[in-house]
């Protein structure tokens, strides 16, 4: 397979940490992008017309996007569990949602003061995604039992609380969230966590 990456996006991320956890990741090709929310990168667009990443090249040419897809064909391709059975399968499944719409918000929330022009941005609007966010992990300190199984959400929320560690340091979400704190700490130990940590690309 071969990936459009970069190490600095969450779904990427997620992605790949699946692909380790499922014996996969050295079948897959990385290769260089450039997303951007205005300047499109047309190498991704050659995979998906919304240039965004992750997206992926089967072997056989099928293109796949964007993280879900991607994770789930990976999970298949495998034979692996990530997707759960039975009634696990829906907490899976909505972990996964939770973790995928704080990620959406946060990205938003940095897109607004990063890729926007000073004179455009909007900070009530900013502050309403981090409300998001926020309502989030209150949710996940709430519900933390359902992140003892490794599964496609266990991994999704454990990208975008990397996330934040990478792009949110200051708003130091873990006070006053010690079991997702704890759980945190105990899940970025994983080999696929450890080798997926995001980092800026050097100019």
């Amino acid at each position: 397979m071969e990936l459009f990456h970069a190490p600095t996006s969450p779904y990427v991320r997620k992605v790949m940490v699946c692909a380790h956890e499922l014996g996969l990741a050295d079948r897959i090709a990385t290769l260089d992008s450039a997303a951007h929310p205005v300047n499109r990168d047309e190498r991704i667009a050659a995979f998906n017309p919304l240039a965004k990443i992750p997206a992926a090249r089967t072997r056989d040419g099928q293109l796949l996007f964007d993280s879900r897809v991607i994770c789930e064909y990976l999970d298949t391709a495998s034979g692996g569990g990530l997707f759960s059975r039975g009634d696990r399968r829906w907490t899976a499944l909505t972990l996964q949602a939770l973790g995928d719409g704080l990620l959406d918000a946060a990205v938003l929330a940095r897109y607004e003061t990063v890729a926007r022009p000073k004179e455009m941005q909007w900070p009530a609007w900013r502050a309403a995604q981090l409300v998001k966010v926020d309502r989030a992990l209150d949710h996940l300190e709430s519900t933390n039992e359902d992140l003892a199984e490794l599964t496609i959400g266990s991994i999704t929320v454990g990208c975008a609380l990397g996330y934040l560690d990478f792009r949110f340091a200051e708003r130091d979400w873990r006070t006053g969230r010690p079991r997702l704190a704890a759980w945190f700490t105990e899940f970025s130990a994983r080999p696929s966590m450890a080798a997926t940590v995001p980092f800026d690309k050097p100019v």
